[in-house]
């Protein structure tokens, strides 16, 4: 499943109209457990660079799903996203 993730996370860095939605649509996949295991930290990290990326959607989920996580959880999204936004 990572495999999977990592291509369509590769395939949305390089550009188009919707990409913001597409890591928005990952992270909800992940806090939600559809299709993966619950994973609130990827989750965190997938809302946080689709709010970047301009998803305003992502930036109240990402609010809603921050305050039901502990603050060790928090900055490791935290630190994955930043990584992720690095390296693409």
């Amino acid at each position: 499943m990572a495999r999977f993730d990592m291509q369509i996370a590769s395939d949305a860095a390089m550009g188009g109209d919707n990409q913001a939605e597409v890591f928005c649509d990952m992270g909800l996949a992940y806090a939600t457990g559809h299709g993966r295991p619950v994973d609130l930290v990827a989750a965190h990290k997938w809302l946080n660079i689709a709010a970047i990326k301009g998803c305003d959607r992502a930036v109240d989920l990402r609010a809603d799903l921050a305050m039901t996580m502990s603050k060790p959880d928090l900055a490791a999204a935290l630190r994955a996203a930043r990584e992720w936004m690095t390296v693409h």
